[in-house]
């Protein structure tokens, strides 16, 4: 259940907030518009 769910295109700038335990997975924290 994703609680903020950020549209992305391709040239977005994000940032990732990356799991220590689970290097493969990530959430998108910020995005510049």
């Amino acid at each position: 259940m994703r609680l903020h769910f950020i549209r992305i295109l391709p040239g977005d700038k994000v940032m990732l907030e990356i799991s220590p335990y689970d290097l493969s997975k990530g959430r998108i924290i910020y995005r510049q518009k």
